[in-house]
């Protein structure tokens, strides 16, 4: 019988998450190709057509970026002399996809730098989008769509929902450049998202058993790299290739950890987490102290004023701790039906653990978010 890869302990119960742990995982979720990622572009830029909700006075620079568009289309005015409310200055953003062509369509987001309070129905004007290295790779123009909006006058009479003030322009970015990805070549170097001597010299042996049983393909570097040749078969077609080794599967090896996130009672356990021989005696004391006024009136004679004397009364429940033995090997399924039997809540779980790592009985990084 196979079980499943971890568990899952929350408010609302166990839960069982997974798959069969035999068929492993795509090498494609496991690596990135050296040279191949996504670019950052940025870019500043003016958004127009706003219903009064645009930037204020005090915002010095959108009036100077509005002066000198229009300074470009012919228009000469002071920046010191226009209070325009439709106009609010903003920074965009977008993502540059790897190996992205000139006349390609991407998503961008506008964010307000200045006190605009809300996006809704504005048209981002023409803005350059530009890369690390300073260089122009797209530009972006469009209406503008928020997932807010901001309804009334003032800050009395106003109902504000979500963000008015980000924005996005689906399709609104037009790549003018060719992204600045490496080209693939003869040698290619598969990057591991989650760096592990074990996991690295698994992809190396499944590549050499898949293209080069005489002649190795591929070598594991360190942890997080494994260096692959191009077989001749594919020396001339190295996007095949990309694609034949993306497909393969491999069992990556895991680190035996436990995370606990104690705002939320949330317990996740690898499958792999061994526990060492161990008992664990639980129980609950509960101390409650009940403190009641009672007032005393002064006697029939006296103009002194009545008094309040308290009455406390302090009492002790100390339940019958409940007993769990674990033997030599215990598996994670094997604790949590045990804990389970004993009427651990999720809380009593996380002091449990706790406990089982204090003692060295816990094979497993413990995390707490």
């Amino acid at each position: 019988m196979k079980w499943c890869t971890f568990f899952l302990l929350s408010a609302f119960g166990i839960r069982c998450l997974g798959a069969d742990e035999n068929r492993g995982v795509r090498l494609k979720d496991l690596i990135t190709i050296e040279g191949v990622r996504t670019n950052s572009l940025v870019g500043y830029g003016l958004v127009v057509g706003l219903n009064g909700t645009g930037d204020r006075q005090q915002t010095l620079f959108s009036a100077q970026s509005l002066t000198n568009l229009l300074l470009r289309m012919g228009v000469s005015v002071s920046p010191t002399l226009i209070t325009v409310k439709n106009t609010a200055a903003v920074i965009v953003t977008a993502m540059l996809p790897p190996f992205a062509q000139p006349g390609e369509t991407i998503d961008a987001t506008v964010a307000a730098i200045g006190d605009a309070s809300n996006l809704q129905g504005g048209l981002l004007v023409l803005t350059s989008l530009r890369g690390v290295n300073g260089q122009v790779y797209a530009t972006v123009q469009g209406p503008v769509i928020t997932g807010g909006f901001l309804a009334g006058r003032g800050a009395a009479n106003s109902q504000t929902v979500n963000h008015p003030t980000v924005g996005r322009i689906p399709n609104g970015v037009s790549v003018e450049r060719l992204a600045p990805s490496l080209p693939l070549g003869n040698v290619i170097k598969l990057q591991l998202k989650d760096p592990d001597f074990t996991t690295s010299a698994r992809i190396s042996a499944a590549l050499n058993h898949r293209f080069g049983p005489a002649v190795p393909v591929a070598h594991a570097d360190n942890a997080s790299l494994v260096t692959v040749s191009v077989p001749p078969d594919y020396a001339n077609h190295p996007t095949e290739f990309v694609a034949a080794l993306e497909a393969i599967n491999v069992e990556p090896d895991r680190t035996a950890r436990v995370v606990i996130n104690e705002r939320t009672g949330t317990v996740v356990l690898g499958n792999e987490v061994h526990i060492r021989p161990v008992a664990i005696m639980h129980g609950n004391l509960t101390v409650e102290i009940q403190t009641h006024l009672t007032p005393v009136p002064a006697g029939p004679y006296s103009s002194a004023p009545g008094q309040v004397i308290p009455d406390t009364a302090v009492t002790a429940k100390d339940e019958k701790p409940r007993n769990v033995i674990l033997q030599d090997g215990a598996t994670v399924e094997e604790l949590v039906k045990a804990l389970a039997t004993i009427g651990s809540t999720t809380r009593d779980v996380i002091a449990i653990l706790e406990s089982l790592r204090a003692a060295g009985a816990l094979d497993a990084e413990l995390e707490v978010i």
